[in-house]
């Protein structure tokens, strides 16, 4: 069959499954976007009356593809759900031309909605040291504190997502001054280890019960397999709560106060950039929004001529 009598549900499988292994685009992304089209093959069908197959696309207009976003914002989607729809349909149509010689020109004019700007909420690192420490008394054995520690500790001390410590494996070990992270898209950046992070991941492993063979995950939960990081989520939830911290003081807090802190204290946006995986320079400089925003509220609260 080819891909013009192909159902467009068929197409948009064989997308995803691309996607998956040729993009490596993360389960999450792989399930939004599967989710989206899921929805944009219903609205064809119901648009164009009936199931729809890949001929068909080449023929769809700006206003029909309008039609889809203005059906999505009546159901009560925000506007970034609504960019998320887009750049599932984008990426779906681009592969559609490249692999499959189905093409639709209306695809280029469509245009995400303007995104309300969202600034990262750091952490003050006092309120760190006391989260940590909530969290680990929190723990039922020692290697848990421990390992509670130096996961915690690594999203503050070496900007890492939660995502990219869970997939640290024990070839890592022994620690040395930097550590290999594998970041999104299989990207793999050196992240220097400080002093405190690496006296906290060698206090777990040498607490851990588990043996940490170089192919297995570092960091354990309480049976030996991987730790979750939903497990993690949720012991910082439990820990801010006691501590009347905010619910933006998330473990992905974290990540944001090393960067919004070492900008402070004079860091280069490259270098930064660096650390932190970023693809472009714009996802990074959105720290120095954060930086003056905190200069602000300094100024508000402390400045003789505020009020």
């Amino acid at each position: 069959m080819t891909a013009a009598g192909e159902p467009l549900a068929s197409l948009i499988g064989r997308f995803l499954a691309s996607s998956r292994d040729q993009r490596r685009l993360s389960p999450h992304t792989l399930r939004a976007y599967g989710h989206s089209l899921a929805r944009f093959d219903e609205f064809l069908a119901r648009h164009l009356g009936g199931p729809v197959v890949g001929g068909q696309l080449a023929g769809l207009t700006a206003a029909d593809l309008r039609a889809f976003l203005a059906l999505r914002r009546g159901d009560g989607l925000q506007p970034i759900s609504l960019a998320r729809d887009v750049s599932a349909l984008k990426g779906f149509f681009a592969w559609a031309r490249r692999s499959e010689g189905v093409d639709c020109d209306a695809i280029a004019a469509l245009r995400a909605p303007r995104q309300p700007r969202r600034l990262p909420r750091a952490v003050a690192p006092a309120d760190i040291g006391e989260l940590i420490g909530v969290v680990q008394q929190a723990a039922p054995q020692p290697w848990q504190a421990a390992r509670d520690a130096a996961v915690l500790l690594l999203l503050y001390g070496g900007g890492l997502r939660i995502g990219e410590a869970m997939a640290l494996t024990g070839a890592a070990l022994p620690l040395g001054e930097t550590i290999s992270v594998t970041g999104k898209r299989g990207k793999t950046r050196v992240v220097p280890l400080l002093p405190v992070v690496r006296a906290a991941i060698a206090d777990y492993v040498q607490l851990c019960p588990f043996a940490l063979a170089g192919d297995a995950p570092l960091f354990r939960g309480a049976r030996g397999g991987g730790l979750d990081a939903g497990a993690v989520r949720r012991a910082v939830q439990a820990a801010r709560a006691g501590l009347g911290l905010p619910a933006s003081a998330t473990p992905h807090a974290l990540r944001h106060s090393f960067a919004s802190h070492l900008l402070a204290r004079g860091a280069d946006l490259r270098q930064l950039q660096e650390l932190l995986g970023h693809a472009s320079l714009s996802s990074t400089q959105i720290y120095t929004a954060v930086d003056a925003a905190e200069l602000l509220d300094a100024w508000a609260s402390a400045h003789p001529r505020a009020d």
